[in-house]
């Protein structure tokens, strides 16, 4: 019995210290995300002059948007291999104009939903 009763002691311990540090896991993962992210923006743009618009969105990361003045000047393999969702298995959502730049990569936080505190706080690429 006391053999029972110390391994949900340290079961307890171990949740209480672990389950906070999944959340700031989780948000630190979100803004590597959005820094990779932003980087193949940025590479994008020095490649066809210009940012995809919201009607491409992130998607012109992966594959060449019908849209380009010169598809040649797209990489071949796109900028990325693929798209992420952020840890909360949401999409990243992409935003032109941004708050402060040309563009905003935005996680929604564990909620989904825009607002929020702690781990349902939004995170947007221009308060990186």
């Amino acid at each position: 019995m006391v053999v029972i009763v110390i391994i949900g002691l340290l079961a307890t311990i171990v949740a209480v210290n672990v389950l906070p540090a999944t959340g700031k896991a989780r948000t630190e993962k979100a803004k590597a995300d959005i820094a990779t992210l932003e980087q193949a923006l940025d590479q994008y743009r020095l490649d066809n002059i210009t940012y995809p618009n919201a009607n491409e969105g992130l998607q012109a990361l992966v594959t060449a948007p019908p849209t380009l003045a010169q598809p040649s000047r797209y990489r071949p393999g796109g900028y990325i291999r693929r798209l992420p969702n952020d840890p909360w298995d949401h999409p990243y959502q992409y935003r032109v104009p941004g708050k402060r730049g040309p563009f905003d990569i935005v996680s929604l936080g564990a909620d989904g939903a825009a607002g929020g505190e702690g781990e349902n706080a939004d995170i947007y690429s221009s308060d990186l």
